[in-house]
């Protein structure tokens, strides 16, 4: 897998077929990382490439594992006060929290994190609206929810946010409503074709529930 950003690009491969390695194999341009290319910068240049393999790294462990504590789900799921401070709840079943979720994670792996512009055009496109539709207002709103959730956090000295690793895991996590709501759609017999293979595992799971309470019946 190759994965660019800029003039640089990280590299992961299995070596000979044993182990997965990870590794930033070129920085081309160090000015966008801005540091320059005397030689005495190459330990800053090494420590932005172990930065970058870590960060995917993660980023492959929270996709693969993103499961929220039953805690964690329902604090999202609340309005939150922070000191003075109060923001609104990020309900998993609200469709512009779900555009919310998407938008943000195209942004997971970028170094300098995003801005307000760039989420708000991804939103906007999610949402079926054009960006001069989500005015700035709007926009800030939702930044502000998001940072008094810890879902993302301001880059120091920058107007660029990054999401945090509760942000992360919560985004990945959440929409996994792309694959419930389908499923869900497959399993109500009101709903799904009587052919579906889904709904007949369902039902035979039915089946097999019931005539087993009705034996726990029988013996007690």
């Amino acid at each position: 897998m190759h994965i660019d950003y800029k003039g640089t690009r990280i590299k992961q491969y299995h070596k000979e077929g044993r182990a997965l390695r990870t590794e930033t194999t070129t920085i081309n341009n160090t000015r966008n990382f801005y540091i320059g290319k005397n030689l005495r910068n190459l330990p800053a240049l090494r420590e932005i490439g172990f930065q970058a393999n870590r960060r995917l790294l993660q980023v492959e462990q929270i996709s693969h594992d993103c499961l929220l504590s039953e805690e964690a789900f329902q604090k999202v799921n609340r309005p939150i006060q922070i000191a003075s401070q109060r923001a609104s709840a990020l309900r998993f079943a609200d469709p512009q929290v779900q555009a919310l979720w998407s938008a943000l994670l195209l942004f997971q792996l970028l170094p300098t994190g995003f801005s307000n512009r760039n989420l708000r055009d991804n939103l906007a496109s999610l949402l079926g609206l054009k960006p001069a539709d989500l005015t700035q207002g709007r926009m800030t709103y939702q930044l502000r929810r998001l940072r008094l959730h810890g879902m993302i956090e301001r880059i120091p000295q920058t107007h660029r946010y990054r999401l945090t690793c509760l942000g992360l895991r919560s985004a990945w996590f959440f929409t996994y409503s792309r694959i419930l709501r389908p499923g869900l759609s497959r399993i109500l017999p009101q709903l799904s074709t009587p052919n579906s293979t889904l709904l007949r595992c369902f039902d035979k799971l039915d089946q097999e529930v019931t005539s087993w309470v009705q034996q726990a019946k029988l013996a007690a």
